[in-house]
């Protein structure tokens, strides 16, 4: 059994964020599944989905999160996380795992606060029928909506056409609007508060402002003693450089290496870097 368990940490240790998300996503969806089918009651999701009702989401605010890991059907589940896996791979050699997971997580977030901000401020409007809402769409279509306005002149390959990738989030948000008057309005509501917080992360990045980095500073406040330890020792022994000690100014020129990479995909096509850049970039990736 110890020698099991440490092979699935093995396997598990070497995916990258993508995949991590995708398998947590089929987890909670068999464990809701099991739960469903034996425990005798259709509520038992209400605890994970998020209600249009504001009072609901006061009393259970990890719904906010929660609804984006949780899908009622397989066919959602996995149409979702197909998506997100050809994206993510594209997504994860180009940007750090910290920055693909902070977008995921944030256009969960603004998805569903346009949900309930939507309903409560027309409560007899579109979503007026409109049951909890489940679905990581939000954050699929939060991390397309970044790669698209970060890297609008990308070229795309779908089977024999080639073109760049900002006409993707263009069709995707086209083919997403006649949703505001179908059965699924909410999670049309969903989508384009995905895509709304995908668009402005993508904008505020090119000004080299990370505006998820209060989610570094949350997972550093409950980071263990032993990391404390260890960033309390590097500054003590760390030079000055440009006002930053050595970690902080290697993270900074690391970064900027790989924007000036992006740039010149973005202008020229991936297939104008050298074969330097292109190991950099793939390095950078892991």
């Amino acid at each position: 059994m110890t020698s099991l368990n440490q092979d699935i940490k093995d396997k598990l240790s070497r995916l990258n964020v993508f995949e991590k998300i995708i398998v947590v996503n089929f987890v909670v969806f068999v464990l809701t599944s099991i739960t469903l089918r034996f425990s005798g009651f259709g509520s038992g999701l209400e605890w994970l989905s998020l209600s249009k009702s504001a009072s609901q989401l006061i009393s259970r605010p990890w719904t906010l999160i929660t609804y984006g890991f949780t899908h009622y059907s397989f066919s959602h589940l996995f149409f979702n996380m197909l998506v997100l896996y050809f994206f993510g791979r594209s997504f994860s050699n180009l940007f750090k795992a910290d920055v693909c997971l902070k977008i995921y997580l944030l256009g969960i977030l603004s998805g569903g606060l346009a949900f309930v901000i939507i309903y409560n401020f027309f409560p007899s409007g579109i979503l007026n029928t409109v049951g909890p809402l489940v679905g990581a769409s939000a954050g699929v279509r939060a991390i397309i909506m970044f790669l698209c306005v970060y890297l609008p002149n990308k070229e795309v390959r779908f089977f024999t056409f080639q073109f760049p990738l900002k006409y993707i989030g263009i069709a995707l948000v086209v083919l997403d609007l006649p949703g505001f008057f179908s059965n699924n309005s909410g999670g049309t509501v969903a989508h384009f508060g995905g895509y709304l917080l995908g668009y402005f992360y993508a904008r505020q990045y090119q000004k080299g402002i990370d505006v998820g980095a209060f989610i570094d500073k949350i997972t550093a406040y409950f980071s263990s003693s032993k990391s404390n330890l260890k960033t309390v020792y590097k500054k003590k022994n760390s030079s000055s450089f440009a006002g930053k000690n050595k970690e902080e100014f290697d993270r900074f020129t690391h970064q900027k290496q790989i924007d000036l990479i992006l740039d010149k995909i973005s202008k020229s096509g991936y297939e104008s870097l050298s074969q330097v850049e292109k190991d950099f970039l793939f390095r950078a990736g892991k």
